[in-house]
């Protein structure tokens, strides 16, 4: 990836469905270069899809949190194979240290949370977690837009 395409994932992070218009004018450079580099992402790879972004409160899953997992053996696969069914998680992290996964997760109550919890616990390969509610968020980050 050049400069340019770093500029225009930037602002397609920031607001996903801008016109390719909108971008071409905002980065200086043709409809048709913009839509041939987007192509061009997307067919890579680097671009997976494009999402919306809501603001925490406004899901009907008040009670979120993170969840940390130890996973036992080679399962990691299966594991984040079994997550991605759980409509409760937001997302799944593979990461380094103590825990082998981490998952964002929500739950309309605690009862509900609870139950996903256990859910979880009782996929094959899960040798332990830890989890941690989330209480509120003071800030999320969201691409920057730099001036270019």
């Amino acid at each position: 990836m050049d400069e340019l395409d770093n500029r225009l994932i930037t602002r397609l992070r920031h607001d996903g469905r801008r016109s390719i218009s909108d971008l071409a004018s905002d980065l200086g450079v043709s409809r048709a270069t913009v839509r041939a580099r987007m192509e061009r992402l997307e067919r890579s790879g680097a671009i997976l899809g494009y999402t919306v972004i809501l603001r925490a409160d406004a899901v009907d899953l008040p009670v979120r949190g993170i969840m940390m997992i130890d996973i036992e053996g080679h399962a990691a696969d299966r594991v984040v194979k079994a997550l991605g069914g759980f409509p409760e998680i937001s997302a799944i992290h593979t990461t380094n240290g103590r825990w082998d996964i981490v998952v964002e997760l929500g739950a309309a109550t605690l009862s509900d949370f609870d139950a996903v919890l256990r859910r979880i616990r009782l996929i094959p390969g899960v040798a332990g977690s830890e989890t941690s509610l989330l209480l509120a968020t003071p800030r999320s980050t969201r691409a920057a837009l730099r001036a270019s």
